[in-house]
Protein backbone atom coordinates (compact mmCIF):
# COMPACT_ATOMS: atom_id res chain seq x y z
CA UNK A 1 0.00 0.00 0.00
CA UNK A 2 1.25 3.56 -1.27
CA UNK A 3 -0.67 6.43 -0.75
CA UNK A 4 -0.36 10.20 0.42
CA UNK A 5 -3.42 12.04 2.44
CA UNK A 6 -3.82 15.32 4.89
CA UNK A 7 -2.73 15.07 7.79
CA UNK A 8 -5.51 17.30 8.77
CA UNK A 9 -8.47 15.21 7.26
CA UNK A 10 -6.48 11.88 8.40
CA UNK A 11 -6.54 12.98 12.14
CA UNK A 12 -9.96 13.82 11.85
CA UNK A 13 -11.06 10.27 10.53
CA UNK A 14 -8.65 8.43 13.19
CA UNK A 15 -10.48 10.54 16.26
CA UNK A 16 -13.96 9.78 14.85
CA UNK A 17 -13.40 6.27 14.70
CA UNK A 18 -10.32 5.97 16.89
CA UNK A 19 -12.97 5.97 19.97
CA UNK A 20 -14.30 3.18 19.34
CA UNK A 21 -11.47 0.63 18.84
CA UNK A 22 -11.18 -1.05 22.01
CA UNK A 23 -9.20 -3.94 23.47
CA UNK A 24 -10.59 -7.14 24.37
CA UNK A 25 -9.24 -9.54 25.99
CA UNK A 26 -8.57 -12.62 23.67
CA UNK A 27 -9.37 -9.84 20.72
CA UNK A 28 -6.51 -7.54 20.64
CA UNK A 29 -7.34 -6.46 16.48
CA UNK A 30 -10.13 -4.55 18.26
CA UNK A 31 -7.41 -2.11 19.35
CA UNK A 32 -6.48 -1.35 15.62
CA UNK A 33 -8.40 0.16 13.23
CA UNK A 34 -8.79 -1.02 9.77
CA UNK A 35 -6.60 1.28 6.65
CA UNK A 36 -7.71 0.21 3.36
CA UNK A 37 -7.64 1.82 -0.21
CA UNK A 38 -11.04 2.16 -2.00
CA UNK A 39 -10.69 4.01 -5.36
CA UNK A 40 -9.17 7.11 -4.70
CA UNK A 41 -10.35 7.09 -0.99
CA UNK A 42 -8.95 5.51 2.09
CA UNK A 43 -11.04 3.68 4.50
CA UNK A 44 -10.36 4.28 8.43
CA UNK A 45 -12.06 1.54 10.32
CA UNK A 46 -12.45 0.51 13.80
CA UNK A 47 -15.39 -1.65 15.92
CA UNK A 48 -16.07 -3.16 19.40
CA UNK A 49 -18.40 -5.47 17.70
CA UNK A 50 -21.12 -3.65 18.76
CA UNK A 51 -20.36 -0.67 16.79
CA UNK A 52 -18.70 0.40 14.00
CA UNK A 53 -16.98 3.54 12.80
CA UNK A 54 -16.40 3.88 9.24
CA UNK A 55 -14.78 7.47 7.65
CA UNK A 56 -13.88 8.03 4.39
CA UNK A 57 -10.56 10.29 3.72
CA UNK A 58 -9.78 11.17 -0.42
CA UNK A 59 -6.27 10.17 -1.13
CA UNK A 60 -3.86 10.10 -3.61
CA UNK A 61 -3.27 6.62 -4.70
CA UNK A 62 -0.17 4.79 -5.88
CA UNK A 63 -0.43 1.55 -4.85
CA UNK A 64 -3.45 -0.16 -3.48
CA UNK A 65 -4.10 -2.54 0.18
CA UNK A 66 -4.38 -2.92 3.18
CA UNK A 67 -3.42 -3.24 6.87
CA UNK A 68 -4.37 -2.44 10.83
CA UNK A 69 -2.22 -0.16 13.02
CA UNK A 70 -2.68 0.22 16.82
CA UNK A 71 -5.46 2.82 17.12
CA UNK A 72 -4.06 5.15 19.63
CA UNK A 73 -0.81 5.54 18.62
CA UNK A 74 -1.53 6.39 14.97
CA UNK A 75 -4.43 8.66 16.12
CA UNK A 76 -1.59 10.68 18.59
CA UNK A 77 0.93 10.20 16.56
CA UNK A 78 -0.89 11.61 13.44
CA UNK A 79 -2.70 14.10 15.57
CA UNK A 80 1.01 15.36 16.50
CA UNK A 81 2.09 16.33 13.39
CA UNK A 82 2.15 19.86 11.57
CA UNK A 83 -0.48 20.10 8.34
CA UNK A 84 0.51 19.15 5.42
CA UNK A 85 0.84 16.24 3.57
CA UNK A 86 0.91 12.53 5.03
CA UNK A 87 3.27 9.87 2.81
CA UNK A 88 2.19 5.89 3.91
CA UNK A 89 3.80 3.31 2.74
CA UNK A 90 3.45 -0.43 3.96
CA UNK A 91 5.54 -3.19 3.54
CA UNK A 92 4.36 -6.77 5.01
CA UNK A 93 2.93 -5.77 8.12
CA UNK A 94 5.07 -2.83 8.92
CA UNK A 95 3.85 1.04 7.27
CA UNK A 96 6.25 3.82 7.06
CA UNK A 97 4.16 7.15 7.85
CA UNK A 98 6.42 10.56 6.76
CA UNK A 99 6.07 14.18 7.00
CA UNK A 100 8.07 16.69 6.56
CA UNK A 101 11.14 16.01 8.91
CA UNK A 102 9.10 13.35 10.91
CA UNK A 103 8.79 9.66 10.12
CA UNK A 104 7.62 6.46 11.93
CA UNK A 105 7.78 3.11 11.31
CA UNK A 106 4.78 1.25 12.75
CA UNK A 107 4.12 -2.68 13.38
CA UNK A 108 0.53 -4.19 12.42
CA UNK A 109 -1.63 -6.61 11.85
CA UNK A 110 -2.94 -8.52 9.02
CA UNK A 111 -6.53 -6.86 7.46
CA UNK A 112 -7.80 -10.35 7.17
CA UNK A 113 -7.74 -10.93 11.35
CA UNK A 114 -9.94 -7.67 11.28
CA UNK A 115 -13.08 -8.58 11.88
CA UNK A 116 -16.05 -8.03 9.17
CA UNK A 117 -17.85 -4.31 8.93
CA UNK A 118 -21.38 -4.92 9.45
CA UNK A 119 -23.37 -4.03 6.25
CA UNK A 120 -26.92 -3.24 5.50
CA UNK A 121 -28.82 -3.62 2.28
CA UNK A 122 -29.69 0.09 1.56
CA UNK A 123 -32.74 -1.23 -0.72
CA UNK A 124 -34.67 -2.70 2.20
CA UNK A 125 -33.53 -0.42 4.89
CA UNK A 126 -36.48 2.35 7.05
CA UNK A 127 -34.22 5.45 5.79
CA UNK A 128 -34.69 8.72 7.10
CA UNK A 129 -32.79 12.04 6.52
CA UNK A 130 -33.20 14.91 9.49
CA UNK A 131 -31.73 18.25 9.41
CA UNK A 132 -28.89 18.50 12.06
CA UNK A 133 -29.84 20.63 13.92
CA UNK A 134 -32.96 18.75 14.47
CA UNK A 135 -30.91 15.81 15.23
CA UNK A 136 -28.86 17.09 17.69
CA UNK A 137 -31.67 18.51 19.80
CA UNK A 138 -34.19 15.14 19.70
CA UNK A 139 -30.54 12.77 20.87
CA UNK A 140 -30.10 15.40 23.48
CA UNK A 141 -33.73 15.70 24.79
CA UNK A 142 -34.24 11.87 24.89
CA UNK A 143 -31.03 10.22 25.84
CA UNK A 144 -31.05 12.26 29.41
CA UNK A 145 -33.33 9.96 30.97
CA UNK A 146 -32.24 6.90 29.52
CA UNK A 147 -30.69 4.33 32.44
CA UNK A 148 -27.33 2.95 33.10
CA UNK A 149 -28.59 -0.14 34.46
CA UNK A 150 -27.55 -2.97 32.66
CA UNK A 151 -30.34 -5.37 34.22
CA UNK A 152 -32.83 -3.68 31.99
CA UNK A 153 -31.04 -3.29 28.78
CA UNK A 154 -34.49 -2.36 26.88
CA UNK A 155 -34.00 1.31 29.11
CA UNK A 156 -30.06 1.48 28.53
CA UNK A 157 -31.14 3.29 24.65
CA UNK A 158 -33.62 5.63 22.82
CA UNK A 159 -36.98 4.39 21.47
CA UNK A 160 -37.27 5.14 18.09
CA UNK A 161 -40.75 4.37 16.79
CA UNK A 162 -43.74 5.50 15.02
CA UNK A 163 -47.31 6.01 15.64
CA UNK A 164 -50.32 7.55 14.12
CA UNK A 165 -47.71 8.69 10.98
CA UNK A 166 -45.45 10.33 12.91
CA UNK A 167 -41.61 9.72 14.12
CA UNK A 168 -41.24 9.96 17.72
CA UNK A 169 -37.52 9.57 19.98
CA UNK A 170 -38.33 8.38 23.84
CA UNK A 171 -36.42 7.69 26.54
CA UNK A 172 -36.80 6.21 29.90
CA UNK A 173 -34.96 5.00 33.18
CA UNK A 174 -37.80 4.22 35.25
CA UNK A 175 -38.23 7.97 37.38
CA UNK A 176 -38.12 10.12 34.45
CA UNK A 177 -39.26 10.08 30.38
CA UNK A 178 -38.95 12.30 27.52
CA UNK A 179 -40.33 11.90 24.29
CA UNK A 180 -39.69 14.12 21.12
CA UNK A 181 -42.11 14.26 18.19
CA UNK A 182 -39.64 14.76 15.07
CA UNK A 183 -41.94 14.64 11.97
CA UNK A 184 -44.53 13.01 9.36
CA UNK A 185 -43.52 10.17 7.86
CA UNK A 186 -45.12 7.00 6.04
CA UNK A 187 -42.84 4.23 6.98
CA UNK A 188 -42.85 2.17 10.20
CA UNK A 189 -40.24 1.41 12.48
CA UNK A 190 -39.74 0.40 15.84
CA UNK A 191 -35.97 0.33 17.67
CA UNK A 192 -34.38 0.89 20.38
CA UNK A 193 -30.92 2.29 19.62
CA UNK A 194 -27.98 2.53 22.35
CA UNK A 195 -27.43 6.01 24.15
CA UNK A 196 -23.61 5.49 23.62
CA UNK A 197 -23.92 4.68 20.16
CA UNK A 198 -26.18 8.01 19.80
CA UNK A 199 -23.17 10.09 21.62
CA UNK A 200 -20.89 8.68 19.28
CA UNK A 201 -22.61 10.03 16.48
CA UNK A 202 -23.48 13.09 18.15
CA UNK A 203 -19.22 13.75 18.61
CA UNK A 204 -18.85 12.90 15.04
CA UNK A 205 -20.75 15.44 14.09
CA UNK A 206 -19.17 18.86 13.14
CA UNK A 207 -20.04 22.65 12.78
CA UNK A 208 -20.24 21.90 8.34
CA UNK A 209 -23.05 18.85 9.05
CA UNK A 210 -25.77 19.39 7.22
CA UNK A 211 -28.06 16.61 7.78
CA UNK A 212 -28.10 13.35 8.76
CA UNK A 213 -28.86 9.81 7.32
CA UNK A 214 -30.10 7.18 9.69
CA UNK A 215 -30.87 3.76 7.96
CA UNK A 216 -32.61 0.86 9.77
CA UNK A 217 -32.67 -2.48 9.33
CA UNK A 218 -33.96 -5.33 11.79
CA UNK A 219 -31.10 -5.89 13.86
CA UNK A 220 -28.75 -2.76 12.60
CA UNK A 221 -29.25 1.15 12.39
CA UNK A 222 -26.76 3.12 10.72
CA UNK A 223 -25.84 6.69 10.75
CA UNK A 224 -24.42 8.26 7.89
CA UNK A 225 -22.96 11.82 8.70
CA UNK A 226 -20.57 13.76 5.68
CA UNK A 227 -18.28 11.10 5.03
CA UNK A 228 -18.43 9.07 8.48
CA UNK A 229 -20.77 6.01 9.04
CA UNK A 230 -21.31 4.54 12.66
CA UNK A 231 -23.59 1.57 12.49
CA UNK A 232 -24.85 0.02 15.81
CA UNK A 233 -26.41 -3.11 17.13
CA UNK A 234 -29.90 -2.41 17.90
CA UNK A 235 -31.35 -3.70 21.13
CA UNK A 236 -33.10 -6.44 21.65
CA UNK A 237 -36.52 -6.34 23.60
CA UNK A 238 -40.16 -4.83 23.64
CA UNK A 239 -39.98 -1.06 25.12
CA UNK A 240 -42.49 -0.20 27.58
CA UNK A 241 -45.73 1.04 26.57
CA UNK A 242 -44.90 4.42 28.05
CA UNK A 243 -47.15 6.34 26.67
CA UNK A 244 -49.59 5.57 29.34
CA UNK A 245 -48.26 7.54 31.70
CA UNK A 246 -48.16 10.49 29.63
CA UNK A 247 -51.25 12.37 31.55
CA UNK A 248 -53.22 14.54 28.87
CA UNK A 249 -54.74 17.05 31.51
CA UNK A 250 -53.37 18.26 34.64
CA UNK A 251 -55.05 20.31 37.57
CA UNK A 252 -52.44 22.25 38.44
CA UNK A 253 -50.89 24.63 36.05
CA UNK A 254 -47.94 27.10 35.46
CA UNK A 255 -46.16 29.22 32.68
CA UNK A 256 -42.69 30.33 34.14
CA UNK A 257 -40.02 31.72 32.48
CA UNK A 258 -37.30 29.98 31.53
CA UNK A 259 -34.57 31.73 34.07
CA UNK A 260 -36.35 32.52 36.58
CA UNK A 261 -37.24 29.16 37.01
CA UNK A 262 -33.90 27.51 36.52
CA UNK A 263 -32.38 30.01 39.07
CA UNK A 264 -35.18 28.93 41.60
CA UNK A 265 -34.05 25.10 41.24
CA UNK A 266 -30.50 25.49 40.75
CA UNK A 267 -30.51 27.69 44.44
CA UNK A 268 -32.69 25.05 45.73
CA UNK A 269 -30.07 22.59 44.55
CA UNK A 270 -27.37 23.82 46.74
CA UNK A 271 -29.22 23.04 49.95
CA UNK A 272 -30.55 19.44 48.44
CA UNK A 273 -27.39 17.56 48.37
CA UNK A 274 -27.20 15.66 51.16
CA UNK A 275 -30.85 14.78 50.74
CA UNK A 276 -30.74 13.20 47.61
CA UNK A 277 -31.57 16.10 45.00
CA UNK A 278 -35.13 16.49 47.17
CA UNK A 279 -36.82 19.87 46.91
CA UNK A 280 -40.05 20.68 47.97
CA UNK A 281 -42.13 22.51 44.54
CA UNK A 282 -45.51 24.55 45.61
CA UNK A 283 -47.61 25.99 42.57
CA UNK A 284 -49.64 28.93 44.44
CA UNK A 285 -53.03 29.97 42.25
CA UNK A 286 -53.30 33.17 44.70
CA UNK A 287 -49.94 34.32 44.48
CA UNK A 288 -49.68 33.25 41.05
CA UNK A 289 -45.86 31.86 41.40
CA UNK A 290 -44.34 28.62 42.05
CA UNK A 291 -41.82 28.15 44.79
CA UNK A 292 -39.35 25.54 45.95
CA UNK A 293 -38.22 25.02 49.47
CA UNK A 294 -34.66 22.65 50.40
CA UNK A 295 -32.95 21.94 53.70
CA UNK A 296 -29.59 20.85 54.17
CA UNK A 297 -29.10 19.05 57.85
CA UNK A 298 -27.37 20.91 60.21
CA UNK A 299 -26.04 23.80 57.38
CA UNK A 300 -29.91 25.44 56.93
CA UNK A 301 -32.50 25.93 54.14
CA UNK A 302 -33.31 27.53 51.55
CA UNK A 303 -36.89 28.84 49.96
CA UNK A 304 -37.32 30.29 46.27
CA UNK A 305 -39.96 31.82 44.05
CA UNK A 306 -40.82 32.96 40.66
CA UNK A 307 -43.96 34.43 39.07
CA UNK A 308 -45.83 32.25 37.07
CA UNK A 309 -48.92 32.52 36.01
CA UNK A 310 -51.20 29.51 37.91
CA UNK A 311 -53.97 27.50 37.07
CA UNK A 312 -54.88 25.48 39.97
CA UNK A 313 -52.30 24.65 43.08
CA UNK A 314 -50.44 22.07 45.10
CA UNK A 315 -47.40 20.97 46.21
CA UNK A 316 -45.18 17.78 45.40
CA UNK A 317 -41.54 16.47 45.64
CA UNK A 318 -38.86 16.17 42.95
CA UNK A 319 -35.28 15.50 42.60
CA UNK A 320 -33.99 19.19 41.65
CA UNK A 321 -31.45 17.14 39.25
CA UNK A 322 -33.92 16.13 37.05
CA UNK A 323 -36.24 19.47 36.72
CA UNK A 324 -32.19 20.94 35.91
CA UNK A 325 -31.70 18.26 33.21
CA UNK A 326 -34.89 19.17 32.06
CA UNK A 327 -34.81 22.58 31.92
CA UNK A 328 -31.64 22.12 30.14
CA UNK A 329 -32.79 20.61 26.83
CA UNK A 330 -35.88 22.41 26.56
CA UNK A 331 -36.18 25.97 24.76
CA UNK A 332 -37.83 28.86 24.67
CA UNK A 333 -38.00 31.59 26.91
CA UNK A 334 -41.09 30.16 29.12
CA UNK A 335 -41.87 26.77 30.34
CA UNK A 336 -44.94 25.04 31.47
CA UNK A 337 -45.00 23.18 34.84
CA UNK A 338 -48.22 20.73 35.68
CA UNK A 339 -49.16 18.12 38.16
CA UNK A 340 -52.66 16.27 39.31
CA UNK A 341 -51.57 16.04 43.14
CA UNK A 342 -48.46 15.11 45.11
CA UNK A 343 -48.15 11.22 43.71
CA UNK A 344 -48.85 12.70 39.96
CA UNK A 345 -46.13 12.55 37.51
CA UNK A 346 -44.83 16.02 36.54
CA UNK A 347 -44.94 17.15 33.04
CA UNK A 348 -42.38 19.90 31.84
CA UNK A 349 -42.99 20.98 28.14
CA UNK A 350 -42.15 24.06 25.97
CA UNK A 351 -44.26 27.05 26.60
CA UNK A 352 -46.20 25.98 23.35
CA UNK A 353 -49.81 25.07 22.32
CA UNK A 354 -48.64 21.93 20.62
CA UNK A 355 -45.15 21.09 21.38
CA UNK A 356 -43.09 18.95 20.22
CA UNK A 357 -41.51 17.89 23.56
CA UNK A 358 -42.30 16.44 26.90
CA UNK A 359 -40.33 15.74 30.09
CA UNK A 360 -41.71 13.72 32.99
CA UNK A 361 -40.64 13.55 36.07
CA UNK A 362 -42.24 10.83 38.81
CA UNK A 363 -42.44 12.65 42.28
CA UNK A 364 -40.35 11.17 45.33
CA UNK A 365 -42.63 10.36 48.48
CA UNK A 366 -42.13 13.20 51.21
Amino acid sequence: MELSVTQENFARALAIVGRIASSRAGLPILGNVLLRTEANRLLVAATNLEIAATCYVGAKITKPGELTLPAKLISEFIASLPRGTVDIVSKGTSMTISSGNYSSIMSGVEAGEFPELPSIDESQAVTYTIAVADFKQAVSQTIITTSNDTSRPVLTGVYWHTDGGKLYLAGTDGYRLAQRRLFDTTSEIAAIVPTSSLQEVLRTISDGTDQVEVLFDDEQVRFRVDDSEITSRLIEGSYPKYQQLIPATSETQARVKMDDFSRIVKIAGLFARNSGGSVTVTVDGEKNNISIHSIASELGENTSSADAEVTGGGVLTLNSRYITDALGVIDGDSVDFRFSGKLSPCVLSPASENSDYIHIIMPLKS
